[in-house]
């Protein structure tokens, strides 16, 4: 398989507190990879630095063999379209429409009068139709995203990542603030996606037996360090 997602010695620290300490995995194309571990463990940190949300203290990033750590200004800006973002808090525009939501992955690349306006070229409002049928909410392109379940929202922020077409997903405790039920759809249609897709995922998790059931591998970290790493499926 094809790896998207090197990382080899990612290191931070906060003043005295050592948050990640010299953590190194591969995700690869079509893979889900979940991160387990307490709060407090590194995981969000781990997450935030692949990111480039927080600045590593030293480590390298490579996303599709080319190095992503060292990367500033505009062409740091370019290869974050490689990444695709899913929070836990679905960070939803809550009056705005499930496709107006999608289509604010494009802002970047757009005129600001056009985002003031709200006035969308057609071929982003398809490719955002396109994203929300894939994952199974073609029928509420319209509808308002604080009328949307939890599970909902969640999809509709991954239909937003999707948009970017992005080789890697990093995915924070994207189910923390669902039932179960809800849980176990939003993280099957991220492995579907991951099929489908040939999407790398790398997804932060509280509940093992969630990883257990959806994710390839598992890494658990303590402490900042990743102690363990673990195949899933045969």
């Amino acid at each position: 398989m094809t790896t998207v997602l090197a990382v080899s010695g990612l290191s931070k620290r906060f003043g005295h507190l050592v948050a990640l300490d010299d953590a190194s995995l591969e995700v690869a194309a079509g893979e889900v990879v979940a991160v387990l571990g307490p709060s407090g463990s590194g995981k969000s940190t781990l997450f935030r630095c692949i990111a480039r949300l927080t600045e590593p203290d030293r480590g390298s990033i490579q996303i599709n063999r080319v190095a992503y750590d060292g990367l500033k200004g505009r062409a740091l800006r370019q290869a974050r379209g490689q990444i695709g973002v899913v929070f836990q808090q679905f960070n939803l525009v809550r009056r705005r429409s499930a496709c107006a939501n999608v289509m604010t992955a494009a802002l970047p690349s757009l005129p600001a009068w056009r985002v003031a306006l709200g006035l969308y070229p057609p071929a982003l409002r398809a490719k955002a139709d396109d994203a929300l049928a894939s994952v199974g909410l073609a029928a509420q392109r319209n509808q308002r995203a604080d009328t949307l379940s939890g599970g909902q929202q969640q999809r509709v922020a991954i239909a937003r990542a999707l948009m970017q077409d992005s080789c890697i997903l990093l995915a924070d405790e994207p189910v923390a603030s669902l039932d179960p039920d809800a849980a176990r759809l939003v993280l099957g249609l991220m492995r579907d996606l991951a099929r489908s897709r040939g999407l790398g995922i790398l997804c932060t998790l509280h509940q093992p037996e969630l990883a257990a059931e959806f994710a390839d591998r598992i890494l658990s970290m303590e402490a900042g360090r990743i102690v363990s790493q673990g195949t899933c499926r045969a």
